[in-house]
């Protein structure tokens, strides 16, 4: 069986006040799409957080509506779960009827946990979907009493499951989880406050395939087999330099899978960009204009007067401006708040320049300071 591993579309998402549906559109229709066909795929596996959060904008449920009517028009079977990002209920709407369609969604747990058993080339392949489990979930749908983490709750979830799968069969495990020893990003919602999420790979080494979503840097957990194929685009300047794709996945008649990455391109990349302003200014050939999604770190030691505008005519999507150099620890930190006030404008502009540029105010410009207080007083007297 040949299938299309995806994670994490997180549709509907902002990026810096930016709507970032018109690009997952385009990577969605535009090149996944076609790839399916370009690659006789029989199935898309999308593990989890389809949506970027519990009541997704209208254009962004559009969207996957969409895409599921095109692989429904092709007889090309979807399986996907609930990520921690995903309202259960809602994703889990019209699973029931969806099936007649090829369609196959786990919002949330049941007791039952059965696999969905189709055919191929090769015979019948059970393909187990497990939502995001979350510890207390676990505990009320199953109804246990015990203490567990998370480790404990995925390792109950898939024994009891897996004695609902006929012996021998191959199988593709589809699963939301934060996989110990996986790498991170700043992207990612953290799955648990206070104590690990970790899951352990090894308790899923017996399926034939494992498709995981969560982590948006694609990496194998643990074995070959095992996989995150991270997320659909980029949706963080930490995740500036990762590859974003999908897993074409084969599984054989012997239950042996092999997976290939292959790229998705955006319409816009997001970029970090790190150099003095007067270079990226004055050098087109290393610094082109660009309408990409651009985070600039300048490592210009003093403030340039309207950088950000300055700097948008280069690149109109323009998100950051960074000022590393400037991060000192500042005259002002620790003062009594009582004592600030106490403090002449003079004295606190004079601090305040300190804090920025790691200077002190020289003769000249006290001088220049102390002219243009003066002024901004006097204006102010005559307007009474």
């Amino acid at each position: 069986m040949r299938f299309i591993h995806t994670a994490d579309w997180h549709l509907g998402r902002y990026f810096h006040g930016l709507h970032l549906t018109a690009d997952q559109r385009a990577i969605i229709m535009e090149q996944l799409v076609p790839l399916v066909h370009e690659e006789k795929a029989e199935a898309v596996v999308i593990a989890g957080d389809i949506y970027d959060r519990g009541v997704p904008p209208v254009e962004a449920v559009d969207l996957f509506d969409e895409f599921l009517q095109k692989m429904a028009e092709a007889k090309v079977k979807v399986f996907y779960v609930a990520g921690n990002h995903d309202s259960e209920a809602r994703l889990n709407f019209g699973g029931r009827l969806m099936r007649e369609a090829g369609i196959f969604v786990r919002g949330r747990l049941d007791a039952q946990m059965k696999p969905f058993i189709i055919e191929d080339e090769f015979g019948p392949l059970a393909v187990m979907l497990y939502p995001y489990m979350e510890p207390a979930a676990v505990r009320a749908v199953f109804g246990l009493t015990e203490t567990m983490d998370f480790e404990r709750a995925h390792e109950f979830v898939l024994a009891a499951s897996r004695k609902n799968i006929p012996e021998g069969m191959r199988t593709l495990a589809v699963a939301h989880a934060f996989l110990a020893g996986g790498l991170s990003s700043d992207s990612e919602r953290p799955l648990a406050v206070g104590g690990s999420s970790n899951v352990s790979p090894a308790l899923f080494r017996d399926f034939s395939y494992t498709a995981l979503g969560h982590l948006h840097n694609p990496q194998r957990a643990g074995a070959d087999h095992i996989r995150y194929s991270g997320s659909l685009m980029k949706y963080s300047f930490d995740e500036a330099e990762q590859k974003k794709g999908v897993l074409v996945v084969d599984i054989d008649g012997e239950g042996k899978a092999s997976s290939k990455f292959v790229p998705l391109v955006p319409p816009h990349d997001i970029r970090r960009i790190r150099a003095p302003f007067a270079a990226i200014e004055q050098d087109r050939e290393k610094y082109p204009a660009s309408e990409d999604y651009i985070e600039v770190e300048l490592t210009d030691t003093g403030i340039i007067l309207d950088v950000f505008n300055k700097l948008k005519a280069i690149y109109p999507n323009l998100m950051h401006v960074l000022y590393p150099n400037l991060q000192h620890e500042g005259t002002m930190r620790g003062q009594n708040g009582q004592a600030v006030l106490k403090l002449t404008e003079e004295t606190l502009f004079a601090h305040y320049y300190e804090d920025m540029t790691g200077e002190k105010l020289d003769e000249g410009q006290q001088e220049l300071v102390h002219g243009c207080l003066q002024e901004i007083y006097r204006e102010a007297r005559d307007a009474k």
